[in-house]
């Protein structure tokens, strides 16, 4: 009969099956190094906890070691003790993974969406973790509110109304793991409420459209010009996702005038506005484009995150939300046990409030708007039939391709250059009206390749290439 025991101090699951107790030890043993399930190094019990664990004689498990020593699976030395030992031409443990899309990806990496990762300031993070966790009480790790911590809650509502004009206090902010998990939210909570339309921008981003889907609505598309979302048919819908500040990907400013309208059709229908505020920080040739919300805090969500000015690895972002949705949103979250890592929100908070997230915002806008215009200068001298458009903001370009010149095969070429960049089709819901062009973005490579993927972008864009 087997017996089923797990050895102390390790994660390790023993079977030892018939009456021969030491052979079925060897044989355990023996097989969980050969499959890998023991690593090479992993240091095991000594004689005597292995033998209390399993219930057997210590002489039995000295024996077995002393066995698998002499077989080459294991190495021992006095006063050291006992663990797996190194092989060379070890087997494979299963058979190989396969190559993922991700592996597969190009060497320089022009699309849009991730910053420059390297550039995360992580002995500011540090200094702030070690300061917040110090400070912070007990009860802070424990179960909390679905909302987030109290202390992340109240920096964002500060930060919020003075850096991006906001209306915004601590019991309206919901911290979740970025927009999508946030628009996730809203959507359960719309749902629930009786909405079943979304209007969302004719160029945007497909998960975004995926996850509205995902939840039961139906979609209509909003034409996209240079005053950004045409509002003028949103008809039956119950609420409208936008990013007012610079229309993704296209990258203009929702106009004046088409602000008020959106927020008066939310105020005498009782639809809700979503604004994606995803790069209201980046700005460079303008000033900053206040927060749609501060029109009619009661009607619109706004929805920023850390992953432009921080990491994306981090998820953490906010929604600020009017009083009807903020029980809805957190009751969603909480009940799916969706809750943010209070390590991270204790340091963010922190991260805020010493005034560090102001500077790195400062640095990073100064470190893109230079890319930026390292694309732009690069582009006019080997490239000038490529018209270079929504850059007053944001991590990309718009590349306006010339007559004659397909997005398909472009994104062809640099892929064949090592390059990945996309098309502004691939953006589209629905027919692709705006003309053929490239979005590139200018933030993921770290600062040592970004000189090699701009040429390489130069040289799939160069006439005649």
């Amino acid at each position: 009969m087997a017996k089923t025991r797990a050895t102390s101090g390790l994660d390790l699951h023993l079977d030892l099956a018939g009456s021969r107790v030491r052979t079925s030890l060897e044989a355990a043993l023996r097989e969980a190094a050969r499959s890998g399930r023991l690593l090479p190094g992993t240091r095991l019990p000594s004689s005597r906890v292995l033998a209390t664990d399993l219930g057997i004689a210590r002489n039995t498990v000295a024996d077995a070691y002393a066995q698998l020593v002499a077989e080459g699976w294991l190495a021992a030395r006095h006063g050291s003790g006992t663990w797996v030992a190194e092989r060379t031409g070890a087997a494979p443990a299963g058979p190989a993974a396969p190559v993922t899309a991700q592996a597969r990806q190009a060497r320089y990496d022009l699309r849009t969406g991730v910053p420059d990762v390297s550039a995360f300031p992580t002995s500011a993070w540090l200094a702030a973790a070690r300061k917040a966790l110090l400070a912070a009480p007990s009860g802070a790790l424990s179960y909390g509110d679905p909302r987030g911590l109290p202390q992340l809650r109240a920096a964002l509502a500060g930060y919020l109304s003075r850096a991006r004009g906001v209306a915004a206090t601590p019991d309206r902010v919901v911290v979740c793991a970025g927009f999508a998990q946030g628009l996730e939210l809203l959507c359960e909570a719309l749902r629930a409420r009786g909405a079943t339309t979304l209007a969302v921008e004719g160029y945007g981003h497909e998960l975004h459209r995926r996850i509205a889907r995902k939840e039961g609505f139906a979609l209509t598309a909003l034409p996209v010009d240079g005053g950004g979302a045409v509002l003028g048919d949103l008809g039956g819908a119950h609420a409208v996702l936008l990013t007012p500040t610079h229309q993704f990907p296209l990258g203009a400013s929702l106009a004046p005038a088409r602000r008020r309208q959106v927020t008066d059709w939310a105020a005498s229908t009782g639809g809700v506005v979503i604004e994606d505020d995803y790069d209201g920080e980046l700005r460079y040739d303008r000033p900053a484009v206040g927060a749609l919300q501060a029109l009619a805090p009661e009607r619109v969500v706004y929805a920023g995150t850390a992953s432009k000015s921080l990491a994306p690895g981090l998820r953490l972002g906010w929604l600020v939300l009017p009083a009807h949705l903020v029980g809805q949103v957190a009751e969603a979250k909480g009940a799916a046990g969706r809750l943010s890592s209070s390590l991270d929100q204790l340091t963010l908070a922190e991260f805020i409030s010493s005034g560090a997230y102001d500077r790195q915002v400062r640095r990073v806008r100064l470190a893109y708007r230079r890319r930026r215009d390292r694309l732009v200068a690069a582009l006019r001298r080997e490239a000038p039939q490529v018209r270079v458009t929504g850059i007053a903001a944001g991590l990309h370009a718009v590349l306006r391709l010339p007559s004659g010149q397909e997005e398909e095969d472009l994104v062809a070429r640099a892929a064949r250059h090592g390059l990945a960049v996309e098309g502004l089709g691939a953006y589209s819901m629905g027919e692709h009206r705006a003309g053929p062009a490239l979005v590139a973005g200018y933030a993921t490579p770290p600062a040592h390749a970004y000189t090699t993927a701009l040429a390489r972008l130069c040289a799939v864009l160069a006439p005649g290439a």
